[in-house]
């Protein structure tokens, strides 16, 4: 008798749960989207019309693909319990794009189409250097310090994102303070909220209703929010190639920020495969990360800005045993959300002043993981890590004219601004090399300090050569004293050893 045929299933009940978890994450990403580009006075045809379709497009090509792996999985070991990975924006990486490339692509230009097309070409080059990545992705884990990497990001997360949006939370100070208090009740204190919402969705129900029963949010805004329904087709877009060639030009400064990120976006991937491994489902990684980085790739040529992955949600849908039924169908969502407006709609009726103590709340969780990730004794390299995007901030806010601002306070402030992405790994590493007593690795850290001070990706307003001088003698210095330590044998501290690594 015949065995008979393996069946995976398309979709089956425990799919539903996951599905809605899933979904949860994704709209409160495009919502933040919507309402930060908004803010920052990017036109409404422009977020409606490119960006949040484009985005819909990369999210549905991750799903949908990952939905086949699962499938082959499944037939290749003979088990019905696989599940898809989870897929979609990474929320990290989503706000570092927001503040750390388009905000100050727009500030620097001051045309919000423009910086959008520059957005988007730095998301293109986001996806091909993941796809890049995939092949040495591990080597760079290996070699690059955890402490440094997430303290960069903790810098653009203090002040881009949580500083920057107490600001606005502030602006509606009844609204903002009662919204930030749910979050601290609700997601820091982890107490139960009434009617037991979830503590994001309660705060922004609650808080837009309080917003316009006292007059803070015009109530004009809700025939706004439902005149967004429409119809907003996917159409391919060349932003991304126009977009690059002021990369490589006058504003080559974002690939500063654009290279760390995808580092960290392409670690995250790794990290969430290798969670799923453990819970039962093994996945290519780098296969995971080249497929990340066409998704993103995929989007921008459709208006999205932003990078994708895999989610760490993906255990939690194991955990519920789902397949592959959840992640197709919230492909298929996100692309009809985003083309008949639903996206649009629900934006417009959520003030700022309730979405951006939610926001401050992220920015907490980002520099909160900078530390828990890490031992204690690296606390000193994060906490150097996140001080040069304090500097960047001040540029940003003041354009062109900061050096003449910022004088007074020290002169200083712009060249550290300047590529504060990798002057704040830099020094985290090198922080980290010497706490481990590593001091080789300290002084390669210096030398390549120097010479990115000495093409201009750190310290200097532009590529050149010998563009940072004074910067490049002083990375040098460091690196002899490295040395030092490096080549005359162990040091005595606190009365123990250091060694070499």
């Amino acid at each position: 008798m015949a065995e008979p045929r393996f069946h995976y299933p398309w979709y089956k009940k425990e799919d539903t749960d996951a599905f809605f978890a899933l979904f949860q994450n994704n709209i409160a990403n495009f919502v933040i989207i919507t309402i930060t580009m908004l803010g920052m006075g990017f036109p409404q045809e422009l977020v409606f019309g490119q960006v949040i379709p484009g985005a819909a497009i990369a999210v549905l090509v991750g799903n949908f693909y990952y939905a086949y792996t699962a499938n082959r999985l499944a037939h290749k070991e003979q088990r019905t319990d696989v599940t898809a990975l989870s897929y979609g924006i990474s929320t990290p990486v989503m706000f570092v794009f927001l503040f750390g490339v388009l905000l100050p692509a727009k500030t620097m230009t001051g045309d919000p189409v423009l910086a959008w097309k520059i957005a988007v070409g730095a998301c293109f080059l986001s996806g091909l250097l993941e796809v890049l990545v995939s092949i040495i992705g591990r080597w760079v884990q290996r070699n690059l310090p955890r402490a440094a990497m997430l303290g960069a990001v903790a810098g653009v997360a203090l002040t881009f994102i949580a500083g920057e949006m107490m600001f606005k939370t502030l602006e509606m100070p009844v609204v903002g303070l009662f919204v930030l208090a749910v979050i601290i009740i609700g997601i820091v204190g982890r107490v139960v909220l009434p009617l037991r919402m979830p503590a994001s969705l309660f705060a922004i129900v609650f808080g837009t209703l309080l917003a316009y029963l006292l007059g803070a949010s015009d109530s004009a805004r809700i025939a706004e929010g439902l005149s967004h329904f429409g119809f907003y087709p996917v159409l391919p877009s060349m932003a991304a190639f126009d977009g690059m060639t002021y990369l490589f030009g006058s504003m080559i400064g974002i690939l500063t920020v654009v290279l760390p990120i995808t580092l960290y976006n392409a670690i995250e991937t790794m990290n969430n495969v290798e969670a799923m491994e453990a819970a039962g489902d093994r996945y290519d990684v780098r296969e995971c990360q080249a497929v990340d980085g066409v998704g993103t790739m995929i989007g921008a040529l459709f208006g999205g800005l932003f990078p994708t992955t895999v989610y760490i949600a993906t255990v939690g849908a194991k955990w519920m045993k789902a397949g592959r039924g959840y992640s197709i169908v919230n492909g298929v969502v996100y692309l009809l959300a985003a083309m008949f407006g639903l996206i649009a709609v629900i934006s417009a009726l959520i003030p700022v002043a309730v979405v951006a103590p939610i926001l401050v709340f992220v920015g907490m969780s980002m520099v909160s993981t900078a530390f828990q990730t890490n031992a204690k004794k690296y606390y000193p390299a994060v906490a150097l890590a996140m001080l040069p995007y304090f500097a960047n901030y001040v540029m940003t806010r003041f354009n062109n004219a900061a050096g003449e601002v910022v004088s007074r306070i020290s002169d200083g402030i712009v060249p550290l601004g300047q590529g504060a992405m990798f002057t704040a790994m830099m020094l985290g590493a090198m922080t980290v090399c010497v706490i481990d007593g590593a001091f080789k690795r300290a002084m390669v850290f210096a030398l390549c300090s120097a010479g990115f001070s000495f093409v201009g990706l750190m310290h200097a307003p532009k590529l050149g050569f010998y563009a940072a001088p004074e910067f490049v003698m002083g990375y040098l210095v460091m690196a002899l004293l490295f040395a030092y330590y490096a080549f005359t044998g162990v040091v005595k501290r606190d009365d123990h050893v250091i060694g070499e690594d």
